[in-house]
């Protein structure tokens, strides 16, 4: 039995065969990996790439909107108050606007309220106070009227016409007299 006891001892056993098995797919999987593993690394590279554009993209995109957002709250803030200032009959809107533009802001609500000491002023109201204060910004009163003496161009020391004193018939002087008293006020509505 001894040479029956020494086939034995040389055939593998079972464990063996399992062991070797085990051992051939292990070696099949590591060969296997560091054939595909520069393609994943290299997958998984341009993928990072690829995100961090997107991401940068996505940065610059949601800044533009912000500034876009903010320019177009100007442009309405400004709106606004040069329509409120045209309607309220200011002459001089762009001096105006200078003026006032630094008081009014936009509150959280998204309402536009000016500053003042008393608080938040709706803004027609606080521009109607400024321009009540600053009546140099309103066009000029003309205080002339109908036989109201002006000094200006061209004007005289001589006293103004008197309509009814115009006539037909009248002396060559006082006709010549009245027709420069109406160039001269013609030439007064001119400027």
């Amino acid at each position: 039995m001894d040479s029956s006891e020494e086939s034995n001892s040389q055939e593998p056993t079972v464990n063996d065969l399992k062991k070797l098995v085990h051992e051939v797919f292990e070696e099949y999987h590591n060969v296997q990996t560091k054939r595909t593993e520069p393609a994943y690394k290299a997958e998984l590279e341009e993928e990072r790439r690829k995100r961090e554009s997107m991401e940068k993209r996505l940065n610059e995109l949601v800044e533009e909107n912000r500034r876009t957002k903010v320019r177009a709250e100007t442009m309405e803030r400004e709106t606004l108050i040069k329509s409120e200032l045209q309607r309220l009959g200011v002459a001089k809107i762009d001096l105006a606007f200078k003026a006032v533009k630094d008081e009014i802001q936009r509150e959280t609500d998204g309402t536009l309220h000016a500053r003042s000491s008393e608080g938040p002023v709706p803004v027609p109201e606080f521009l109607r106070k400024f321009v009540d204060e600053n009546p140099e910004l309103l066009p000029a009163r003309n205080l002339g009227g109908s036989g109201t003496l002006t000094s200006g161009r061209g004007s005289q020391n001589a006293p103004g016409i008197d309509i009814d004193s115009i006539r037909p018939g009248m002396n060559k002087d006082d006709l010549a007299r009245v027709r420069r008293e109406i160039a001269r006020v013609a030439g007064l509505l001119v400027d």
